[in-house]
């Protein structure tokens, strides 16, 4: 049997991209999340869309795809789980007949309650190595980077 190679050592050059270093550090990050979420048979749309209907109450589908981001078409996979699972109620909506109105259910709170809990485990592991201060000042930086890059460039839906 023979030994494992090292690995070679990555290029001082690419280890100070900073493009390469959010890359690599959102690849660790999205991971994280997604292993936990797994784990109680969730992803990160589910989580997305509970939080946006506890946050700003009840939408349509549409409304939902650009408050979370969620591609329409991907939307109503996302609802039909959730409503499968009784975390959110489809309604008509009494202005419009042909469109629903998403709400969250009370199973719904209490589902996002603990996949809050799973987010917040992942996001201590992640940020493990950073002081509070640390995490407090690269929360500031992204958001600084976020902001002044928005909006994203256009997604297919966003451009209709």
């Amino acid at each position: 049997m023979s030994p494992t190679p090292t690995p070679e050592p990555t290029p001082a050059r690419l280890r100070t991209i900073p493009s390469r270093l959010l890359a690599g550090a959102a690849a660790v990050a999205d991971r994280l999340v997604s292993e936990r979420l797994a784990a109680e048979g969730a992803h990160k749309w589910h989580f997305a869309v509970l939080i946006a209907l506890d946050e700003a109450g009840a939408a349509s589908q549409a409304g939902l795809s650009r408050r979370t981001g969620v591609y329409r078409s991907d939307m109503v996979a996302v609802l039909n789980e959730l409503a499968d699972a009784q975390c959110v109620r489809r309604e008509p909506d009494p202005a419009d007949r042909r469109r629903n109105v998403i709400t969250l259910t009370p199973a719904g709170r209490r589902r996002l309650e603990r996949l809050d809990t799973l987010i917040a485990d992942a996001q201590r592991e992640l940020l493990a190595p950073l002081t509070p201060g640390g995490q407090d000042e690269l929360i500031r930086l992204l958001t600084v980077l976020t902001e002044h890059h928005q909006p994203p460039h256009p997604r297919p839906h966003d451009t209709r």
